[in-house]
């Protein structure tokens, strides 16, 4: 009997798993650079045009621009082979695969998915001069990415849509990077509450950090 179907599937996992981590790290320097607009406009403008101007960023972002693709590509075949070969589901499930969070995977990253086209239309479209009308000008004639931002974030129901999604995106963090671990065989008993506590605090910082931004500025606080 082949093994082939095994191995191939073994191999997707590993190469969604570390495509995954690669994308949380990107999270952390979004954040970040968000961040910036809590304190200053002109800083987020600093930071966004750096970042929009230098060469090994500007190549960097089509890497990303990758990684999630590659991401989202496997975890639907992934699925979608998962569909086929149980259709019935398992009556018993592992551990890791318990929470209904877990077993809806594929759905909030659907979702997601949604939510980073229609964010890549507000912003990464505007921005190329794919969509709209570009972004704002500052007095001195260079980009006000600030402006742009904080424009959109007046709006209640994208606040609102942002939030949420960024609260199942906290969920689906959460599962993702303890299941990149397993996936990778780094998950031993001796560390394995370490890396599910790392999971949770990074979800729940990152995700909160996401969403405080939109309702510090929808509501006036900076």
């Amino acid at each position: 009997m082949s093994n082939k179907p095994y191995y191939s599937s073994v191999t997707k996992k590993i190469i969604m798993s570390l495509m995954g981590l690669f994308l949380v790290t990107f999270l952390v320097v979004h954040l970040t650079l968000n961040s910036f607009l809590l304190f200053s406009n002109n800083l987020f403008n600093e930071g966004a045009h750096f970042m929009g101007t230098n060469a090994f960023i500007q190549i960097f972002q089509w890497v990303l621009f990758a990684g999630f693709a590659i991401h989202i590509f496997y975890g639907i075949v992934l699925q979608i082979q998962n569909w086929m070969s149980r259709p019935k589901g398992y009556k018993k499930r592992a551990s890791m695969e318990q929470s209904a969070f877990s077993r809806y995977m594929i759905y909030t990253g659907l979702l997601i998915l949604i939510f980073l086209i229609i964010h890549l239309g507000n912003f990464f479209f505007v921005k190329m001069g794919w969509i709209g009308n570009g972004v704002p000008l500052t007095s001195n004639g260079e980009e006000n990415m600030a402006l742009l931002v904080r424009n959109l974030f007046q709006h209640g129901g994208y606040v609102t849509f942002y939030v949420v999604m960024f609260v199942l995106m906290g969920f689906h963090l959460d599962h993702a990077f303890q299941s990149a671990f397993q996936t990778l065989g780094l998950n031993h008993k001796t560390y394995w509450g370490f890396i599910k506590g790392l999971s949770r605090v990074y979800a729940i910082v990152v995700s909160l950090g996401f969403v405080i931004i939109p309702l510090f500025i929808y509501f006036k606080i900076v």
